[in-house]
């Protein structure tokens, strides 16, 4: 038989239920159902045991999955920078010390330059100077040949005619610019004391006339040439870069324009008379001579055998006054004495010129030559 439930008993209970006091909130309880499950706590309702006659609750929903937000970067801030005060005006003296810098690199680009070419031309024949590049004839006439392809005689009146020095000194001689200052004082026309090493800088590298400018020039130059270059290169330069004659350059050039035969079939006369016009080549002519030509190539001769020479025997100066056209065009056989010295007596030239050994400087009466 079914037993049945007292209603007084479910009365009590129910009467108990509502006059007990209700429960004090706990403090989990404004806590959302993520947030007391992390924390281990539930309603108070979750946790008492079901009553009688009622069902169990459900079990709490699982929560929401919290969805993933990137995090938002701020802007990247341009930092701002204060502008800049414009450079205060260049002074004068800092614009002038630019300057000066600017040139001082200019002069040591253009001296590292000739230095450099100068080396080269110690092997190299130059193709022009700047001799001919400003020759007033064009075009000029120009031919190199070697040393061994000229006549010593050349060698020897170029010499005697214009630095019987040459293999003593380094460039400058000293006691000709004193006795050509002391000359100056009473002639009209200047006269030079310049080497054959400053002519051939002076040929190669710069311009005629005068001023400080192109001597302190040419005296640089000189000291690299006689530095980076033996005597006797030297020497074979100037023969080859010499005027002696309007717009003719070299002895190659002036023996086949002058005299109809080469370099190295020039007889010591003929030598004489190109050195003789080397002062002034565009004044004076070779195969026409003057006077003067004459009484220089005379002496040229005496000082080339120093065993005819006589002490006091000193050239005739540049003479001052231009020589009329008729003395430099109408040919003049030059004296007696010369013709015999030059070429030997009767026979024409039997008088063989010495040869010249690359080693051994020039006897022209010099003790202790500079090799």
């Amino acid at each position: 038989m079914t037993e049945r439930k007292s209603p007084t008993l479910h009365a009590n209970t129910t009467s108990a239920a509502a006059a007990a006091p209700p429960a004090p909130p706990s403090p989990a309880a404004g806590l959302s159902a993520p947030a007391r499950q992390r924390q281990g706590t539930t309603p108070a309702a979750s946790r008492q045991p079901p009553t009688l006659g009622h069902a169990a609750p459900p079990a709490p929903a699982a929560p929401d999955p919290q969805p993933q937000v990137a995090p938002i970067q701020a802007p990247r801030r341009t930092p701002v920078t204060s502008p800049q005060a414009a450079p205060p005006p260049k002074t004068k003296a800092a614009a002038s010390g630019s300057w000066f810098g600017v040139l001082i690199w200019v002069l040591l680009t253009l001296l590292a330059f000739l230095i450099g070419l100068i080396v080269l031309l110690r092997w190299v024949p130059p193709p022009l100077t700047a001799f001919m590049v400003n020759s007033p004839v064009q075009p000029v006439k120009y031919l190199w040949v070697p040393q061994s392809r000229i006549a010593p005689a050349m060698a020897q009146a170029v010499i005697a005619a214009e630095d019987q020095k040459f293999y003593r000194h380094h460039g400058f001689d000293t006691e000709a610019i004193k006795q050509a200052i002391d000359d100056n004082r009473h002639r009209e026309r200047p006269r030079g004391a310049s080497t054959i090493s400053q002519q051939t800088a002076k040929n190669l590298f710069l311009w005629s006339g005068g001023g400080y400018l192109r001597k302190g020039l040419e005296a640089g130059l000189t000291l690299a040439i006689e530095t980076l270059w033996p005597k006797q290169r030297i020497l074979e330069m100037y023969l080859n870069i010499a005027e002696f004659g309007a717009g003719v350059y070299g002895v190659e050039a002036a023996a086949r324009s002058f005299f109809g035969v080469t370099a190295a079939e020039l007889n010591e006369q003929q030598a004489a008379q190109l050195a003789a016009v080397l002062p002034s080549p565009r004044r004076f002519s070779a195969n026409a001579p003057s006077g003067y030509v004459q009484s220089r190539a005379a002496w040229i001769l005496r000082q080339m055998h120093p065993q005819t020479a006589v002490a006091g025997d000193d050239p005739e100066p540049l003479p001052d006054d231009e020589p009329a056209p008729a003395d430099e065009q109408t040919p003049t056989a030059p004296p007696a004495s010369v013709q015999t010295e030059a070429l030997g007596g009767a026979d024409g030239g039997a008088n063989a010129p010495r040869a010249i050994d690359d080693d051994q400087p020039l006897d022209l009466g010099q003790t202790h030559p500079r090799r």
